[in-house]
């Protein structure tokens, strides 16, 4: 890679943080007391949720452009298992990056809106600001649900090399849209372990009023499933690219 590890990590620190603004944002509006965005009933609210969070992967893609936009470490651990070489100052500086940026970019989502925040009696919508959470409750297959939808956004990420089209972070901005449209209901699609640990650390220290606890019980699911769906996701491109040219 031509630049530095510190030229990596302020990157992803933009991409992430910018992510993470505009995805916790768009869960806020959705689900707060007295926004603009609230009371659109259930289904609308997911569908805005879903364009969000699209949108915001395409502007941190955008942003993060310098360090090839990993701006998620199953992303990171997909690409170092489909073959590619980075130092490991390289790994420390994405994923630190991506953690710091995620942090960052919920903080500054709490702040743009901390009067709805205290207008919110419910300390489990303030949490879902941040953090996901599963509608059932089963660790093992809540992580099988994020490894498959990690799965399918490394792979096609990785796909999009092997595929002559020009567009770039928008077609990742329909994929995270598809991905949450169709593998989002069991867990709410956390498919990246910064966007949900991060923003669940600033919930933690955060002064968020009657905020209640940050189910660190949970805290797992969304960090290991998605890096074995993105390892996994790695592996299989690598055999899948053999056999499929380059156009």
């Amino acid at each position: 890679m031509d630049i530095s590890a510190g030229q990596i990590f302020v990157s992803e620190v933009a991409g992430t943080g910018m992510l993470l603004l505009l995805g916790a944002g768009v869960v806020a509006n959705a689900i707060l007391a007295k926004t603009k965005g609230n009371g659109g009933g259930g289904g609308g609210a997911w569908l805005l949720i879903n364009v969000g969070w699209g949108f915001a992967v395409m502007s941190g893609v955008f942003v993060s452009a310098t360090s090839g936009a990993h701006i998620n470490p199953a992303v990171t651990f997909g690409l170092l298992a489909a073959g590619t070489a980075f130092t490991v100052a390289e790994i420390i500086a994405y994923l630190g990056g991506q953690m710091v940026g995620a942090f960052l970019g919920a903080s500054i989502a709490y702040l743009a809106y901390k009067d709805h925040f205290d207008a919110t009696d419910d300390p489990g919508l303030k949490l879902a600001v941040f953090s996901t959470g599963p509608e059932i409750r089963n660790p093992v297959m809540n992580m099988i649900t994020e490894a498959i939808g990690t799965f399918v956004l490394v792979f096609v990420i990785l796909s999009f090399g092997r595929s002559p089209n020009e567009l770039g972070p928008v077609a990742v901005a329909f994929l995270v849209l598809g991905i949450g449209a169709s593998l989002g209901g069991p867990t709410g699609y956390a498919i990246n372990p910064a966007r949900d640990l991060g923003p669940r650390i600033a919930h933690a220290v955060l002064p968020i009023k009657g905020k209640g606890d940050s189910d660190w019980g949970y805290a797992w699911v969304p960090v290991v499933g998605p890096i074995v769906g993105g390892v996994i996701a790695g592996l299989v491109d690598q055999g899948f690219a053999g056999y499929i040219p380059i156009p």
